[in-house]
């Protein structure tokens, strides 16, 4: 029998996607693409290689015994068209282009857009993309161009610099101190509404670390998304625990100064090293810096 030929290393990428996501939707989210061209992308693969890859559930789909075999051979590959698609990528000159930025959900909302704005005004030929994620986007795969992170990035063949620390307060809105009262000492706050974190125990473990015992129904109201939690607390939904700068320039919100000191949110650029030197990518990364950096001293003012 003669070999089967791939005449299109997008299906590889395609294959990979869902085996990694298990679902079409969840790939074609993350390759940008729409769900019935993955659809068709397997099911031409599955005919090229004359092998079932799938096997297919109400929820999903699961690689079958013969998409396994065919996994750490596809992420070779792509991992080596990624490598050829870097280097070319890594060799533009010009201060035109794309380039995507990912950065957490809160950060793109309340942190980002300013400095994005002044990004544009001083650098008008880059268009800029940002992609809101609280997951860990993979460089490496392009699936970003520049990572601003929360956490010292250890992925492989990253260029990763700390720019900053942002100070962390503790908030509540006018409207829940009105109707409760604010809490003048550390002991007092533990008797208010908190918000906390649901499944994320990055609170739990702080307070932890700080000697205060507390688990999650410690938290009269617990969100992961940390956009929807800054909404619950400017609704007056308790005490939170927040970014200084976004918290001080809403006038609706109050911080509350008691003896408790928080450890600040380091603050990292993250970015493949091939594209790093890229003139484009290498200009938003200055100039994300120099936001983050301003944006750290503003929120450290007293």
């Amino acid at each position: 029998m003669d070999r089967p030929q791939l005449t299109d290393w997008t299906l590889i990428q395609s294959f990979l996607a869902v085996a990694e996501t298990g679902s079409l939707s969840a790939a074609a989210k993350s390759l940008r693409r729409s769900q019935p061209t993955l659809g068709r992308h397997i099911q031409t693969l599955e005919r090229e290689l004359d092998q079932r890859l799938f096997d297919r559930h109400p929820r999903g789909l699961t690689l079958a015994p013969e998409g396994a075999k065919l996994l750490p051979l596809a992420r070779e590959v792509n991992a080596r068209m990624n490598a050829i698609s870097l280097s070319a990528a890594g060799q533009s000159e010009a201060l035109t282009g794309t380039v995507r930025i990912t950065a957490s959900v809160f950060a793109a909302h309340y942190v980002l857009p300013p400095i994005l704005a002044e990004i544009r005004r001083i650098q008008p030929g880059i268009e800029l993309e940002l992609v809101p994620s609280d997951a860990t986007e993979n460089l490496v795969f392009r699936a970003a161009d520049i990572a601003v992170r929360m956490y010292r990035p250890t992925q492989l063949d990253i260029v990763a610099r700390h720019i900053a620390d942002l100070p962390l307060g503790i908030f509540a809105a006018k409207s829940y101190l009105e109707r409760r009262g604010q809490p003048r000492t550390v002991a007092e706050l533990w008797q208010h509404d908190l918000i906390g974190y649901d499944a994320d125990d990055l609170i739990l473990k702080t307070m932890a670390a700080m000697g205060f015992q507390a688990d999650r129904h410690s938290f009269a109201v617990r969100c992961d998304n940390q956009s929807a939690y800054w909404q619950l607390l400017r609704a007056g939904c308790g005490i939170g625990f927040s970014q200084r700068g976004p918290a001080l320039a809403d006038p609706e919100i109050e911080e509350l100064r008691l003896d408790l000191s928080l450890p600040p949110l380091p603050v990292w650029l993250a970015a493949h090293g091939v594209m790093r030197q890229t003139p484009r990518i290498r200009a938003v990364w200055d100039l994300l810096a120099t936001g983050l950096e301003r944006a750290a001293k503003r929120a450290t003012a007293p």
